[in-house]
């Protein structure tokens, strides 16, 4: 029983610490006119406490809810009647969204190509569009969300400085002065009803279709629907704004643990070393990145998304060791045609969830639901089995029941 209270507490000063933290740096970027603020101080609060050795346990409902708020503000601002707008000035709209997202495409494309980020984080991170809603969506998608919301929202931040110095240029000056936020404004309870109806409904109508960011797109899509034939009123108050921008940042920044930040080391055979030169493109194909630290030290600096956030020090070394062996093993002229498969069977037993590891029911579902739509997931790689069948009187005889 103490054990349980201590771990409460030290949550419960966790989780008052990165509040406090989120709403200290969110309050200086306002102050400053920051872009993005409110989402971007939590982010890097995130970022500070997990850093540092945080642990806050991140709860995935308020999350999808977040997500589902943030469809309905993008669909308070983009009506129905826009697209008489749009049509008016097609060529001007057409050419401009043509020429950005080809040169974005484009470059995200290289860099795939070139295998310079994991998977398609490239691609989503440099897409021309709102850094949350590109954030939120990658994800999704298998990209690495910690990258892509560094390179969206760097780029909001240049793109504002840019275009305040652009504006000082040609002598415009603001006409309307930034005015004081207004954090709990009067609410029309109804219509905030409604919405908070709207991002609850959309993202369980995502989850049974299985749609793809559908706990964003649903809800901004039927947003949009509604408002415009007026069967909803989107009512958006500043502090559910903040909570749902605070949600979305912490779930990146909370991301950024100490591994990540801080290249594991570890001293290395000359062997190590060597197969760690000559086959560094190899490993950049498996999303690995081992580089010389020093002459017989050598520093893990990245990992494979899908192991990012359950490798700790200890487990990214021993991934890197163990994958070394098998390049050490084979022919490097055709390691990846043939040692491919066993060292990407290595890679995912290290991922593996292991004994004594405590899993959430959401981690628990998630985990029966991948082994339902995978084949042979009955056996590991290497011929382990995954689960085991267990009689009713095997069963009792567990909870010592008759006894």
């Amino acid at each position: 029983m103490p054990s349980k209270l201590s771990s409460r507490l030290a949550a419960a000063v966790q989780w008052g610490v990165l509040i406090a933290l989120s709403a200290g740096i969110a309050a200086f970027l306002l102050w400053i006119h920051a872009p993005a603020a409110l989402m971007l101080g939590p982010l890097i609060a995130g970022i500070v406490v997990a850093a540092s050795g945080g642990k806050v346990a991140f709860p995935l409902p308020p999350f999808v809810l977040a997500q589902g708020v943030v469809g309905c503000l993008i669909a308070s601002m983009v009506p129905l009647s826009i697209v008489d707008d749009v049509l008016r000035h097609w060529v001007l709209f057409g050419a401009g969204v043509v020429l950005v997202v080809v040169v974005s495409s484009l470059l995200g494309w290289l860099m795939t190509r070139w295998q310079m980020m994991p998977g398609t984080t490239a691609l989503w991170g440099t897409s021309a569009g709102a850094a949350s809603v590109m954030t939120i969506m990658a994800e999704h998608y298998g990209a690495d969300p910690r990258l892509v919301a560094f390179m969206q929202y760097l780029r909001v931040v240049l793109v504002a400085v840019i275009a305040a110095i652009v504006a000082r240029l040609f002598g415009v000056t603001p006409v309307n002065v930034p005015h004081d936020i207004v954090w709990f404004p009067t609410v029309a309870w109804v219509p905030l009803a409604e919405t908070l109806g709207l991002a609850i409904i959309g993202p369980l109508i995502a989850q049974r279709l299985r749609i793809p960011a559908g706990a964003f797109l649903v809800p901004l899509v039927l947003g949009i629907l509604l408002t415009h034939f007026g069967l909803v009123r989107i009512e958006l108050p500043t502090w559910l704004l903040a909570a749902s921008y605070a949600f979305v940042g912490w779930n990146v920044g909370l991301r950024f643990t100490r591994p990540l930040l801080i290249p594991a080391t570890f001293a290395a055979t000359p062997e190590e070393v060597a197969t760690a030169e000559e086959s560094a493109e190899v490993l950049a194909t498996l999303g690995l990145e081992v580089v010389p630290f020093s002459p017989k030290t050598l520093a893990v600096r990245a990992v494979p998304t899908t192991l990012a956030t359950a490798s700790g020090f200890g487990d990214a070394v021993e991934l890197a060791r163990s994958v070394l062996a098998e390049l050490a093993a084979h022919d490097a002229s055709t390691v990846v045609q043939r040692a491919r498969n066993e060292i990407l069977g290595t890679m995912a037993c290290h991922g593996a969830v292991r004994a004594n590891r405590k899993l959430t029911i959401d981690e628990m579902n998630a985990l029966l639901r991948q082994m339902e739509t995978t084949d042979r997931s009955d056996q590991c790689n290497h011929g382990r089995p995954t689960w085991r069948q267990l009689s009713m009187k095997e069963l009792d005889a567990l909870f010592l029941r008759g006894r």
